[in-house]
Parts: C-alpha cells; sequence; structure tokens
C-alpha cells in the first residue's frame, strides 16, 4: 500500500462516525475504570482494571498517532488547540501506575474523562463560549465585587457590635454577605440585625436584589449571548463541511464522467479502426 493510500485510509477512519463514537465509548470506559479503583476491589479485579488501564492507554497512542497523520501536517494539527490538549492528556496517561508515582499517575487518568468534551463538538461548543464569556463576566464580577466591598464596609460600621463573628471586618463582613447572596439561612442573620436597627431589611433587600437577581443574572445573559454566536460558528463549519463534501462529491462525479468519456472516445476509436480494416480486407478479397 503506497503511503498516499495510507494517509486517505488514516483521513477515513479520523472521520468515520463509528471511530468516533467507540473512542467516546472507551473515554467512558476509562472514567468507569478509575471510578472502579476508590472502592475495595478483590485482587483479581485490581490486576483486571490494570491490564484494561494498559490497553486503554495504547488505544488512546495509536487514536492520537492516526489523527497526527490524517492531519496536514504537524503545524495544522498543533494550530487546534483541542489537539494540544488531547496530547498533552494521553501523553500523561503514559506515566506508569507503579511505585511511588501511582497517586500522580491516577491523578493525571482523571483527567482522560475531559477528552470527552474534545471529542463531542457540542461540548466544545460549550467550553468555547464559557472561555469567550470569561472577559465579559471579569468586568461583571469587578462590579459586584465593589458592590460586596460597598455593602461590606457599611455592614461592619453597623452590625460589628452585634456579632462581630459575622461582621467583625470588611473581609469577614464580605463573606458573611457572600453567604446571604447564596440565600443560606441568610433570614437568620437579617432577624438578628434587625432586633437592633428594625429598618436593616432594606440593606438585605437591597443588596440581594444587586447581587443575585441582576449581576448574576447580567453573567447569565452573557454566557448565552457568547452561546448564541458559537452556535451560530458551529452552524456555519457544519453548513460550509457539508458544503465540501457535496463539491468533493460532484468534482468526483464529473471526474468519473469524463473518464468514462474518455473511455468511449477510445472504444469508438477502436470500432473505426476495426471497420476500416475489415473494409479493407473485404475489397481485396473482392478483387
Amino acid at each position: 500500500m503506497q503511503v498516499s493510500e495510507l494517509l486517505s485510509l488514516f483521513k477515513r477512519v479520523d472521520r468515520s462516525k463509528t471511530f468516533q463514537g467507540f473512542v467516546i465509548f472507551v473515554i467512558v470506559v476509562s472514567a468507569l475504570s478509575i471510578g472502579a479503583h476508590t472502592y475495595h476491589l478483590p485482587a483479581w479485579l485490581e490486576q483486571s482494571l490494570l491490564v484494561l488501564d494498559v490497553a486503554i492507554t495504547v488505544f488512546f497512542s495509536i487514536e492520537l498517532i492516526i489523527r497526527y497523520l490524517a492531519s496536514d501536517g504537524a503545524k495544522a494539527f498543533f494550530s487546534k488547540g483541542w489537539n494540544i490538549f488531547d496530547t498533552i492528556i494521553v501523553i500523561g496517561s503514559l506515566v506508569p501506575l507503579g511505585g511511588s508515582t501511582i497517586l500522580l499517575a491516577r491523578l493525571l487518568r482523571i483527567f482522560r474523562v475531559l477528552r470527552l468534551v474534545s471529542m463531542v463538538p457540542e461540548l466544545r461548543m460549550l467550553i468555547n463560549a464559557l472561555l469567550k464569556a470569561i472577559p465579559r463576566m471579569g468586568y461583571i464580577a469587578l462590579l459586584m465585587f465593589v458592590i460586596f466591598y460597598i455593602y461590606g464596609a457599611v455592614g461592619s460600621m453597623l452590625f460589628a457590635d452585634i456579632n462581630d463573628f459575622l461582621w467583625g471586618d470588611v473581609s469577614i463582613a464580605m463573606l458573611t454577605l457572600f453567604r446571604i447572596s447564596t440565600f443560606e439561612s441568610w433570614t437568620s442573620i437579617m432577624y438578628e440585625t434587625m432586633a437592633v436597627h428594625p429598618l436593616s431589611w432594606l440593606y438585605y433587600l437591597t443588596f440581594i436584589f444587586l447581587t443575585t437577581f441582576v449581576f448574576l443574572n447580567m453573567m447569565v445573559g452573557a454566557v448565552l449571548d457568547v452561546m448564541g454566536e458559537e452556535t451560530q460558528i458551529m452552524r456555519d463549519h457544519q453548513a460550509k463541511k457539508q458544503l465540501d463534501e457535496t463539491d468533493d462529491a460532484q468534482t468526483a462525479i464529473l471526474a468519473t464522467a469524463d473518464d468514462t468519456a474518455l473511455e468511449i472516445q477510445k472504444l469508438h476509436a477502436k470500432i473505426d479502426q476495426l471497420t476500416a480494416m475489415l473494409t479493407a480486407n473485404t475489397t481485396k478479397a473482392q478483387r
């Protein structure tokens, strides 16, 4: 088999839905085997899991090699961030399970579950959307920190004498406010201060309204906005891919038609030659 044919085979395998589905199945099996190690298992089952781990590691290495050979060179392969991520995960899995490195090796193998993200386009889209939303979320988080700081300073000034454990200084007060923003027993904190300052409920309600109902919804909106953009990009990419596949199919059909037409022309030429020869032989026979 020639090198070009072998590379073409690797590309077909890499694009195969069956192969991708099997890779996802192996990732799930790898995750289950890692979880099984946390239980107290018989010795024979532990040995079976070790053999399975070696087989999974070998499979991931072969799969990564196939994907590398199916790409258009090292530059094209490593230009994609998910390929770099998968390479790091696979190389980390090559750390042997044994001796002083057994804990490190198992920790590295846990991250093989994250390969599921790189294999499923929808999960990749979610992660890309989350990463692109971080700058927008950062500004919202900065504004939230300002609000937390202002309310923390005010709360420490007003309520430190009531409960020093919750409002002793601005840092502790901000931690208390974070607890309030998650609605974890916040009413007991409010009623404690209302016993001394009856109008302190305004402090809590305005803080909850700003942080929980406004800023957190702004973060959700930022993520959803970026997810909409990523979804459109993914749809455009899929449409372009289908168009390219259609063009390739049409090109192959046209090439086949051209080859067929050329063969027909050759066949007609041979028929003409045979006809001329038969005519010449008939003329000679008549003479």
